[in-house]
């Protein structure tokens, strides 16, 4: 495999912002409560977990997705590869696969519709910024 054009400065502020929207996404300013209700997590719970660990291991993974989308945009989209398609490029194996996928996961683990949305289109937001960085910054 060879890594020589993938611009690992952009692969490492795709994945920072990345962990960034999650850390917003999943705050009670905006989805935090509503995720933590659906999941029958209290403020005990989510504090008696190793943080350090739960947040070190989330940001290596973020970083790997990031690494993989670097590596395949380029395949999808060949020279015109940008902004505009990154970021639907992005959007697009969001929502096409990644959701889909947790989708069927939570179909069986009989979690709700709200929660399934709300990790779902973070995810898929996500994707799309990290598409777009690494479409603009290629």
């Amino acid at each position: 495999m060879d890594f020589s054009s993938i611009n690992f400065l952009a692969v490492l502020v795709a994945g920072v912002a990345s962990f960034a929207l999650g850390a917003l996404w999943y705050s009670p300013v905006l989805f935090g409560k509503a995720w933590q209700k659906e999941l029958g997590y209290t403020d005990e719970y989510l504090q008696s977990g190793n943080m350090g660990v739960t947040f070190g291991t989330s940001f290596v993974l973020m970083l790997i997705m990031s690494l993989g989308m670097a590596m395949l945009l380029p395949k999808i989209a060949g020279d015109t590869l940008s902004l505009s398609s990154g970021l639907t490029n992005g959007i697009l194996i969001g929502l096409l696969f990644v959701g889909t996928s947790m989708g069927v996961n939570y179909l069986y683990q009989r979690k709700s519709f709200k929660l399934w949305a709300i990790d779902a289109i973070y995810q898929i937001l996500f994707l799309g910024i990290m598409g777009m960085i690494l479409g603009a910054w290629k």
